[in-house]
């Protein structure tokens, strides 16, 4: 009865949660974006999350996904949201490009890899789009970035160009080039490491006339 009494006080025009609702929304807002599921570990039923949502405490991201209303919302929201519901997933292809700002495309969907044995994740209300990645393409050029507070992992710019070639067939050859020339651009030191991960992901020779031309 005391978990109900929590939740109802906090119903009160101009009242705070208190008890196990405020527990609920301090770790919400510690987490940035914070999956259900992970409540239990802190000594709270999920049932907090949805009455502070219907009390206009919480908002509902995507199912089974909550954030503080009004917490601060970067352009790459979108990213923060996926990589919360598959955290085993790397950020890649168009969505990387984008990261990195290395296109101009501007995709709808996240692009996000996986294991090629993984199974398919649940991400209702989530735009994802899968890329089936294994082996030390899938392992190799990850990066860790904190954006509103959640980690998020991202291939790094070379890992994620060589990806382009190997992927052209689903993303377009036009925009495997374009990435490849902004990279040039952006890191004309990097070139080595870019040869790296072409070797990687096994497009040496697709990407050699390219980087001849960009040379």
């Amino acid at each position: 009865m005391k978990k109900s009494a929590d939740i109802s006080k906090s119903r009160s025009r101009g009242r705070r949660p208190r008890g196990l609702a405020s527990r609920a929304l301090k770790v919400v807002r510690e987490a940035g974006v914070l999956r259900a599921r992970d409540l239990a570990i802190h000594g709270v039923p999920r049932e907090y999350l949805r009455r502070l949502q219907s009390q206009g405490f919480l908002v509902r991201e995507a199912r089974g996904l909550y954030r503080v209303p009004g917490a601060p919302v970067t352009e790459h929201h979108s990213l923060v949201t996926v990589c919360k519901k598959v955290e085993h997933g790397v950020i890649c292809l168009l969505s990387a490009l984008r990261f990195h700002e290395l296109t101009t495309q501007a995709p709808f969907e996240v692009w996000l890899a996986i294991d090629r044995k993984a199974r398919r994740p649940k991400a209702e209300g989530v735009p994802l789009r899968l890329a089936r990645f294994s082996g030390p393409a899938l392992r190799q050029g990850i990066e860790e970035h904190v954006i509103e507070g959640v980690k998020v992992r991202v291939y790094n710019p070379a890992k994620t160009v060589a990806d382009c070639f190997k992927y052209r067939n689903k993303i377009g050859l036009d925009v495997a080039i374009e990435a490849l020339r902004d990279y040039r651009k952006r890191h004309r030191a990097g070139m080595s490491e870019l040869w790296k991960y072409a070797k990687v992901c096994r497009v040496a020779a697709v990407m050699q006339p390219y980087l001849d031309a960009v040379a």
